[in-house]
């Protein structure tokens, strides 16, 4: 199924008078869910719904107890799941740091195998 999307304007105030512009937006067609992921392998492979449903979300565990860990999580085929922290900057190297760090976000790298399967997309305009 090829990608949809629409054209968006988009203001541009740093130069004078300010131009429109419009870019190609990517229209979102719904989500999946751990659920439909889970039918959808047990539909090509012979493990049950439930059999899929488990090693995922046993899988999701996993990846979220080696992140907080303090490990890079690598999925040959899929990606990298890596932690960064927010944080605010201290003057002096001997502060003590846990009290600048505002939150932490997961980083996701896809692999090079997921990257040319998405790189192969056709797209289609939305009227």
């Amino acid at each position: 199924m090829p990608i949809q999307f629409k054209m968006v304007a988009k203001r541009n105030n740093l130069v004078q008078p300010p131009e429109v512009n419009y870019y190609p937006c990517a229209v979102n067609q719904g989500e999946e869910t751990l659920e439909s992921l889970a039918q959808k392998i047990c539909a090509a492979s012979s493990l049950t719904e439930a059999d899929c449903f488990g090693v995922m979300y046993a899988l999701s565990n996993a990846i979220s107890e080696a992140l907080t860990d303090g490990k890079i999580v690598r999925i040959d085929s899929l990606g990298t799941f890596q932690l960064t922290l927010k944080a605010t900057g201290s003057p002096e190297p001997t502060v003590r740091g846990k009290s600048l760090i505002k939150e932490n976000k997961i980083v996701f790298k896809p692999s090079k195998r997921l990257k040319a399967r998405v790189a192969k997309a056709t797209y289609e305009q939305l009227k």
